[in-house]
């Protein structure tokens, strides 16, 4: 390996290291890790300090941890959780969506503010699932009824621009793309029914045997399934993220049972720990600040899609989940569907390279992706809690303060009446 490729990879590690800590340290102001690892790579990138060099290399690294993100992507969801409803009014929501985002890219088309409606729909219709989620469990909102329909809309908003993506941006045939699709959902069902169905006692015990060894079999075949998914995808001719999202999805499966939990830390360890980082720093790397900066209209271009991510994927919730949350959820939970990054990154990515994006709406719309995974769970997170504290306050409850320790009530004497509390 040269020695720039080591020197940059050394940077990116250091990087990866100060972002949580940088994290840590800003934590009153709660802004996501991603925010930062991006905001990191831009100023050790060629357009800023010139500390690290994009090369084939690099890339490659990033391109793993894209893949690693969208298969934990993959791997979270919980078809237990989101069947039914959840998932019914996500698909109906995200093809709400989709007739919202090309009408907006037709007019911004025929306004002479884009090349490709296409292009510019599909960056609007996308939920940024895999960075929603370290944020939903942290929070212990994932597993609540709220967090089921985030969960819902967030695998919609992956898997569908995914398969948009295979169908319509990367393949020269839609009629035979949605044919190998078909076979590539066969294939992944066919992996997914077998994965299920591979908890023989034997079978078990000898994983089991071997998850705390130097062999780390349970994980060796988690990467073995990611590979040969996304190997498959890719002889189809598919995106290859659709693998890696159907592999989390079979390996799920696979590794459910009495070491689900283990495995998972151990593959997370390996996707937050080692590849995903690499993905956002680069990107940060790559993103084109020149194209952001050099004229006040294309700064200006930055809040409009800020504002289209939450029109494209905030008003299906509106008009969804009226009678599905309380009132007071219905706005985080807009916020939440119209966060927006790491597909937004790979379809302005294929727009450059295909010569169908103009470079100040794709910087744009990167630039919007992050302010909105920034902002918009920030905010969220916020009004679910005055929310949670609204309806303390209107039972006559002080809300709990988790920091600090229940004090016993002391009984009131039989004779002595207390005075009710004011619900202050």
């Amino acid at each position: 390996m040269e020695s720039s490729n080591i020197s940059t990879l050394a940077v990116i590690a250091a990087v990866a290291v100060c972002a949580p800590l940088l994290a840590e340290l800003l934590r009153r102001f709660r802004i996501p890790g991603v925010v930062i690892e991006i905001g990191l790579g831009i100023i050790i990138g060629p357009q800023v300090l010139k500390l690290a060099q994009i090369s084939d290399v690099v890339t490659a690294f990033s391109e793993l941890g894209l893949t690693f993100l969208m298969f934990l992507a993959g791997y979270e969801i919980n078809f237990g959780q989101i069947k039914g409803t959840p998932l019914n009014k996500a698909v109906g929501g995200w093809f709400i969506s989709l007739v919202l985002a090309f009408a907006v890219g037709a007019v911004m088309v025929t306004a002479g503010f884009g090349l490709n409606t296409l292009i510019l729909g599909l960056a609007l219709t996308s939920t940024a699932l895999g960075t929603l989620l370290p944020m939903l469990r942290d929070s212990g909102t994932l597993e609540t009824h709220f967090g089921g329909l985030v969960l819902a809309i967030g695998t919609v908003g992956e898997f569908g621009p995914i398969v948009a993506v295979a169908l319509l941006l990367t393949g020269a045939n839609p009629l035979g793309t949605s044919i190998l699709l078909v076979v590539f959902v066969v294939i992944a069902a066919s992996a997914a029914l077998l994965a299920a169905r591979a908890h023989q006692p034997r079978f078990v015990s000898m994983l089991s045997k071997h998850l705390h060894s130097s062999a780390q079999l349970p994980v060796r075949i988690s990467v073995l399934l990611i590979v040969l998914l996304v190997w498959v995808a890719s002889e189809l001719g598919l995106d290859v993220l659709l693998g890696a999202f159907a592999a989390g999805i079979v390996v799920r499966l696979f590794s459910a049972g009495r070491d689900e939990e283990v495995i998972r830390v151990k593959l997370e360890a390996i996707g937050f720990g080692f590849l995903i980082p690499i993905f956002f720093i680069v990107s940060g790397m790559k993103f084109d600040l020149d194209a952001l900066t050099s004229d006040p209209a294309t700064l200006l271009r930055l809040p409009i899609f800020l504002g289209l991510f939450l029109v494209v994927r905030g008003v299906p919730a509106f008009l969804l989940y009226r009678n599905e949350v309380p009132r007071k959820q219905l706005l985080p939970l807009a916020l939440f569907s119209s966060t927006a990054l790491p597909l937004v990154v790979v379809i302005t990515s294929i727009g450059l390279s295909t010569g169908r994006m103009l470079p100040a709406n794709a910087a744009a719309l990167v630039g919007a992706g992050m302010l909105s995974v920034l902002l918009y769970p920030l905010i969220g997170f916020a009004l679910l809690r005055r929310g949670a504290s609204d309806t303390d306050l209107e039972a006559g409850t002080t809300p709990a303060n988790p920091a600090t320790p229940a004090t016993p009530a002391t009984p009131a004497a039989p004779t002595t009446p207390t005075p009710a509390a004011d619900g202050a």
